[in-house]
């Protein structure tokens, strides 16, 4: 089966530049767009099919591009337009998609929208924002939180009214219901693809409405452990009103034949009470989003059951929504981004094993759907430790000590480990280098041939060239820890995948009906396969043709 040009996001592999700490062109300690266009040659390499640039719109920085302040322009920090221009062209050159990180449920309180708005209640901006009075004794309407600790609301003197803000206060969040605020964040949409991006990743895109009865959320019968963190107050609620809402499925349509008529993609970013049940709604029938990927494998659990559980629990989310609308979604699996703690942490426990991560994105990359990887992944970088007076991030100031936020795992990319600030600027970057990052830096990696690196490079590679293993079907073995095993199957072709997430050798006899296999070379990973017993080396894997 030959994958169609447009349908390169099915299946495909997706690498994530946090701009800020990528490359650094005009050393002022910050990353920029010209310093992405240098490292280009880098990441096509790797074997990936696009990028995904995190926010480079004018913003005032309070959440670091995620508050934007004009949606058709590039902030000074990155570059400017050209630049972007520039970018597009050379990924193009290099066959590599570019998808931008559009921000759509909520922008900056220093957005000329919200400046109007707050002006007034008769403003032609007035309904813009979500806007409400208090309750009689002066509180908040209601008792939604915001992501990022607090109640959601926000008050305003100059409309005495509280505003929504599902993330800081200086984050407002946009009146979805008004059609005019849907045709303006859909006219942004259509800015970037006339400029010729092939994608989008949709920030928080489950957050576009809120309930207009304004009714205060539910407890949680579970906790939320998989969005937030346990000391964030937020998971104690169920978010039945203020995310989510049924009024959402019309206006990702509407965003859909906008895609469609640029042969674009999208994949959208679901955090939610039940994210896999509305992943599998916002992109089934063919109509919505392309895929959507959640926190589910961003959490602490890394067993092989838990990831099991994950991606059967999606395939049956999508199935059955798929014959109610005409169509099965598709997901997007993720083990590591901007927001979470490095894998190599928050799974590895910190500890420097290469074994581990290349058996980790083996597996990742073998399951049911397409796969971000977050920049860093291939050297095994961990989460890096910052002093409390050097956090950036708002959200870990707010819940510091027990979450110390997310600048750990958004460190520069250590390139050369000899330069100052490991090549990645001459200045002192905006986040400081680790110096156990030196020793994974890329110019180190080079030159070994085992490293992770190499291996990401040997994988991903190989991966292209196998069909089934971007679009075939899935069907999990029962195994014993911390094995995971599964059948990928497309037309009359089904292979067997089985990893070892232990650092010990594991064994697995198959069943009878895989017993007529053979072993498929090229991949990088150590395995053995005899008269039907598989053997795993410690974070092994080991694929096989099955012979029908």
């Amino acid at each position: 089966m030959k994958i169609k040009k447009n349908d390169w996001w099915r299946g495909g592999v997706i690498y994530q530049i946090y701009p800020r700490s990528f490359a650094d062109s005009n050393n002022d300690g910050v990353g920029d767009l010209p310093g992405i266009t240098d490292k280009l040659p880098y990441i096509a390499s790797l074997g990936v099919d696009a990028i995904w640039i995190s926010p480079i719109f004018k913003s005032p920085m309070k959440d670091f591009g995620y508050d934007v302040s004009d949606y058709c322009d590039i902030d000074p920090l990155f570059g400017d337009l050209a630049a972007f221009d520039t970018l597009v062209a050379k990924a193009h050159k290099l066959g590599l998609k570019v998808m931008i990180d559009q921000v759509l449920s909520h922008c900056s309180d220093q957005h000329p929208w919200f400046k109007e708005s707050r002006q007034s209640k008769d403003n032609p901006k007035a309904d813009w924002f979500v806007w409400a009075d208090p309750q009689p004794d002066g509180t908040p309407p209601n008792n939604w939180l915001s992501v990022f600790g607090g109640s959601a609301w926000q008050w305003e003197s100059r409309r005495r009214q509280y505003f929504l803000h599902n993330f800081l206060s200086s984050q407002p969040d946009l009146n979805f219901h008004n059609p005019q605020v849907q045709q303006a964040m859909l006219d942004t949409v259509h800015f970037w693809l006339k400029r010729g991006v092939d994608g989008f990743r949709f920030d928080a895109c489950n957050f576009h409405f809120h309930d207009p009865k304004l009714r205060s959320n539910p407890p949680a019968l579970v906790r939320d452990s998989k969005t937030v963190s346990a000391e964030n107050p937020y998971g104690l609620q169920a978010h039945k009103y203020d995310k989510s809402q049924p009024q959402n499925l019309a206006f990702l349509q509407k965003v859909r034949v906008l895609l469609d008529k640029y042969g674009a993609a999208s994949v959208g970013e679901v955090g939610d009470d039940h994210s896999l049940k509305t992943m599998a709604k916002y992109t089934s029938g063919g109509d919505k989003l392309h895929m959507a990927y959640s926190f589910n494998l961003l959490t602490p659990e890394c067993s092989a059951a838990h990831i099991r559980q994950q991606v059967e629990e999606l395939e049956a989310q999508l199935t059955k929504t798929g014959k109610k609308d005409g169509g099965k979604g598709w997901g997007c699996w993720s083990i590591g981004n901007h927001d979470a703690q490095r894998v190599m942490t928050r799974w590895g426990k910190g500890e420097i094993r290469p074994a581990y991560a290349k058996v980790l994105l083996a597996m990742s990359a073998s399951l049911k759907g397409s796969l971000c990887i977050y920049q860093g992944e291939e050297l095994a970088l961990t989460e890096a430790d910052i002093p409390f007076g050097q956090l950036q991030d708002p959200y870990g100031i707010t819940f510091w000590p027990e979450f110390k936020g997310r600048d750990g795992c958004r460190t520069p990319m250590p390139w050369q480990a000899k330069l100052k600030h490991a090549g990645f600027s001459q200045a002192k970057p905006w986040l400081p280098v680790p110096k156990e990052h030196l020793a994974r830096a890329v110019d180190k990696q080079e030159i070994d041939q085992q490293s992770t690196l190499h291996f990401y490079r040997q994988f991903l590679n190989w991966r292209k060239t196998h069909p089934v293993l971007r679009v075939g079907d899935i069907d999990f073995l029962d195994t014993p820890e911390p094995v995971l095993a599964f059948t990928r199957t497309l037309d009359d072709e089904t292979w067997l995948c089985a990893f070892n997430l232990g650092a010990k050798p594991a064994s697995l006899r198959l069943p009878k009906r895989l017993r007529a296999a053979t072993l498929v070379h090229g991949h990088g990973l150590e395995g053995s396969l005899e008269d039907g017993l598989l053997g795993l080396a410690q974070f092994g894997g080991v694929f096989a043709a099955i012979e029908c």
